[in-house]
This record gives structure tokens, C-alpha cells and sequence, in this order.
């Protein structure tokens, strides 16, 4: 299916006639990229629909503000972030066990380490134990492909931070994934 760009989307939303065709061409073209980028990150089906109901909440009720300085796909991109942090930063006060912190969870099964889903559930733990934007960064270069100038415009950080940052969050996932292997 083919969707009107960003600039189109913009004009359909702003105007009145048009507001709600506009949203529903903007939410059938991200959320499947929205939903993969926060399932990454709280890593539940559930959890993601909620998050991701939530970061399209926020865009149609902010979206009048949208300045374009960013590209529409980097705003929304940097919402649906920080409504991901946000949800996790909900959890972890809700529980007393860290959501991004696996460190009570139980190892791999050495029987069974080289199957497909425990080499997944291993990467998935090694990607829990980064900080939050390290992980933010790590996803985003790693599972989207994103290049550094996005993610800089999503997270406000510059090139050369982020660089650092996903090399930091590799070296610490390959450190994770050696001590258990």
C-alpha cells in the first residue's frame, strides 16, 4: 500500500476536513515500524500495544505544536522512545525487580544454549542489561538500521556520542554473551 509522505500527511491533519484521514495514513505508516521499535525495547506483544496506543495518543494530541525542525519520522520516532523509557521507568517502580537489569534471571540452559530461541532469549537479556540509551541507541542502529544522523535527531544526542554509545552497548552485549557461553 502506498501512502501520501510526511509533507501530505501534515496537510491532511491540519485541516479540518481532512484530520482524520490524515491520522489514519499516519498511523498505518508507522505502526508496524512504531510497534518493532518499542517491542524491542519492553519486549511484551501487550506491552508494546499499550505503549505504542500511548505514543499515538501523544502525537494527535501534540501534533499542532510540531514544529517540523525534525522530520515527522524522527518526532514520532523520539515519542514513541521516550514512551517506551517511560513505561519501563513505570515498571521498574512498580516492582522491585529491575526490568532492564535481568540479573536475578535464570541462565540459559548449557544443554540447550546453541537453539535458536536461547541464543535469542541470551541476546535479548545482553540488550536488558544496558542502560537505557545505550539500549535506545543499540536498537535503533542495530534492529532498524537507522543511520546516526536520525537517531541523533530522535534522541537529541550528538553523532559522535551516539557512535561511542553503540560501541559501548556492543562490546558490553559481546562481554555478556562470552561470560555465559
Amino acid at each position: 500500500m502506498s501512502f501520501p509522505d510526511d509533507k501530505d500527511i501534515l496537510e491532511l491533519i491540519r485541516s479540518e476536513a481532512t484530520r482524520n484521514e490524515g491520522f489514519r495514513f499516519l498511523v498505518a505508516r508507522y505502526k508496524e515500524k512504531l510497534y518493532w521499535h518499542i517491542r524491542r525495547m519492553v519486549h511484551e506483544h501487550e506491552d508494546a500495544d499499550d505503549v505504542l496506543q500511548n505514543t499515538f495518543m501523544k502525537v494527535i494530541r501534540h501534533i499542532e505544536g510540531f514544529k517540523e525542525q525534525s522530520s515527522l519520522y524522527t518526532w514520532i520516532y523520539r515519542i514513541a522512545s521516550n514512551e517506551a523509557i517511560n513505561f519501563l521507568h513505570s515498571r521498574q517502580r512498580q516492582t522491585k525487580e529491575a526490568t532492564l537489569g535481568l540479573v536475578s534471571a535464570a541462565s540459559v540452559d548449557q544443554h540447550d544454549n546453541h537453539s535458536p530461541e536461547a541464543m535469542l532469549d541470551l541476546l535479548a537479556r545482553a540488550i536488558d542489561t544496558l542502560p537505557e540509551k545505550q539500549k535506545l541507541v543499540f536498537n535503533l542502529r542495530y534492529y532498524d538500521e537507522m543511520p546516526y544522523h536520525q537517531i541523533a535527531e530522535i534522541t537529541e544526542t550528538s553523532e559522535g556520542a551516539l557512535k561511542a554509545s553503540y560501541h559501548l552497548a556492543v562490546r558490553k552485549i559481546e562481554d555478556f554473551l562470552k561470560a555465559r557461553a
